[in-house]
């Protein structure tokens, strides 16, 4: 009776699968995952790859420190949200079960805490923890995080990820072109690849490339690739003077491309480094990875010369000047709007984006003291004292507060503001609270919190018109293509601040030297391929 019973239910279930059968829908639960023996032996089990990373660009020329809120850390199923090629009907979502742990990405800015980065890692632990094994891991990073008391923080973090996940699991990391990539960071990677284009469109298509190249090599059953080429290059240069809008940028990136399609090639990339930190890890770099030692070495020695020997012919992305210089243009311009970029506290670069000192030259020039003045709009400048007092006298009303320099007051005190309030608008993520004043002509963005200011609807969300202004004056240093879109001229200005455009003016004392352009007269370097041993040797 028994038997029977047996019998009929596995021919009801064998019969019930042949008509219903059940998707291998990937678990993206943070719960552990049953293995079941045997599992393998009737169908190959699809590979399990975790998610993680921390992102920051830190000044440590900037007075500013970073909290763990900045990071607005993301962990879970909720992490699928920043990849759109993570999509719920996406391909690589059904060809992996994923397991997100936390991902974090911050404004740049000052250094971070040591207790905001302890935090974070030991959360994004706990996390990885919770999951093991794992095949793979897309580890999603910037590359140039500075942490307070410690060196190479994401050489650090992934040492420490490597501790949960062990030796044999395949990390891909993505990381943008003005990141570092210390040699402890390239040991203990699998494959790596950057960002081609600044300012950086292909953000995304380079995570997804990190992707893509992780599946590839998993579902392959090759791993780990058999070379990684890494070759440190004595160059520390700013972004405004290494787009890829403009050469010699633009040609030594577009060999990127048709060099990792090369057979035995995985992928190849070029770093310019983070100028605006002062570590040992602060320089260009190449790395290649693959299959092929020939290749893959050739490869590298060949992009690392080309960027050693444009390294003169660098130069900055727009026509520079003065402030003074720059208003003074930009007044005498017949075309408008005029862009002016505040480069030297960009918020988008590690600034503070409180130095006011820009802000001060502009009010006392006796063009803007009138209403009829040139129009200019200016963003932006952060100031929650002012905000509370713009919205205490509301739309229309008057204020007369202070704004700015509470971070970074080296080189101009707080801004008096008095004006009309314009506009008042609460919700943005990283501003929370931002207001418009009129000052004579000069409309004027004091937000809560530092915001960057990059796309159209920033300003038109605002009540303002950038396309109707006479002048526009940015905290950026090159423009962001929506700003660069809609300029009729544009000046970047070499103002002070954290991440000033003139680096000899910074005072480095503990990256490598002789650097260039700090050392000019140096001596080639030997840029011979250093072949990085697998992470799991």
């Amino acid at each position: 009776m028994r038997l029977t019973f047996l019998l009929t239910t596995s021919l009801l279930l064998t019969v019930s699968r042949a008509f219903f059968p059940v998707s291998e829908k990937p678990i993206e639960s943070s719960a552990p995952i049953p293995q079941v023996a045997g599992t393998h032996a009737t169908q190959k089990a699809l590979p399990r790859i975790g998610i993680a990373g921390l992102a920051i660009e830190s000044s440590t020329f900037s007075p500013a420190l970073t909290l763990e809120e900045a990071f607005h850390p993301k962990r879970g199923a909720e992490i699928f949200t920043s990849y759109p090629f993570f999509s719920a009907d996406s391909v690589n979502r059904k060809r992996a079960v994923w397991l997100p742990a936390l991902v974090g990405r911050s404004l740049p800015g000052g250094t971070v805490t040591r207790e905001a980065y302890e935090s974070l890692v030991k959360q994004m632990l706990e996390l990885l923890k919770k999951n093991v094994p794992y095949d793979g891991l897309f580890f999603d990073i910037h590359g140039a995080m500075s942490v307070v008391g410690l060196d190479d923080p994401e050489g650090d973090l992934i040492v420490r990820i490597r501790e949960v996940v062990g030796k044999k699991t395949l990390i891909s990391t993505s990381m943008d072109l003005h990141g570092n990539v210390s040699l402890r960071l390239a040991q203990n990677t699998d494959l790596i690849t950057c960002y081609r284009m600044a300012p950086h469109e292909d953000a995304m298509q380079t995570k997804k490339r990190a992707v893509d190249n992780l599946l590839a090599r998993l579902e392959s059953g090759k791993g780990k690739p058999a070379y990684k080429a890494w070759i440190p290059i004595p160059v520390l240069l700013p972004g405004e003077k290494t787009s890829t809008r403009i050469e010699p940028a633009k040609t030594i990136y577009a060999a990127v491309d048709p060099a990792s399609k090369q057979p035995g090639v995985i992928d190849a990339a070029i770093w310019v480094g983070y100028a605006w930190a002062d570590e040992p890890r602060n320089h260009a770099v190449v790395m290649v990875t693959g299959d092929d030692k020939t290749t893959v070495t050739q490869t590298a020695e060949k992009l690392a010369q080309s960027f050693w020997k444009a390294r003169a012919d660098f130069a900055f992305v727009a026509p520079t000047g003065s402030l003074t210089e720059s208003l003074d243009k930009a007044i005498a311009s017949k075309t408008h709007p005029f862009f002016i970029s505040d480069s030297g506290d960009n918020p988008t670069a590690g600034g503070a984006g409180d130095v006011t000192w820009t802000l001060k030259e502009i009010l006392a020039r006796p063009e803007f003291q009138s209403e009829n003045g040139p129009s200019l709009i200016y963003a932006s400048i952060p100031g929650p004292e002012f905000v509370q007092s713009a919205m205490a006298a509301g739309v229309g009303g008057k204020v007369d507060a202070y704004a700015g320099a509470k971070v970074d007051a080296r080189f101009a005190p707080p801004v008096r503001l008095v004006g009309t309030v314009e506009s008042i608008e609460h919700g943005d993520r990283n501003a929370e609270t931002e207001v418009v004043v009129k000052v004579g002509s000069v409309h004027v963005i004091v937000t809560k919190k530092r915001k960057p200011y990059h796309k159209e609807a920033d300003f038109t969300r605002l009540g303002l018109n950038p396309r109707k202004s006479d002048i526009v004056v940015v905290k950026i240093g090159y423009l962001e293509p929506e700003l660069y879109a809609m300029r009729a001229d544009w000046i970047l200005s070499l103002t002070p601040g954290g991440v000033d455009q003139n680096l000899e003016r910074l005072g480095y004392k503990r990256i490598k030297r002789p650097m260039f352009p700090l050392d000019k007269d140096m001596k080639d370097p030997d840029l011979k391929a250093r072949l990085i041993p697998s992470s799991d040797k």
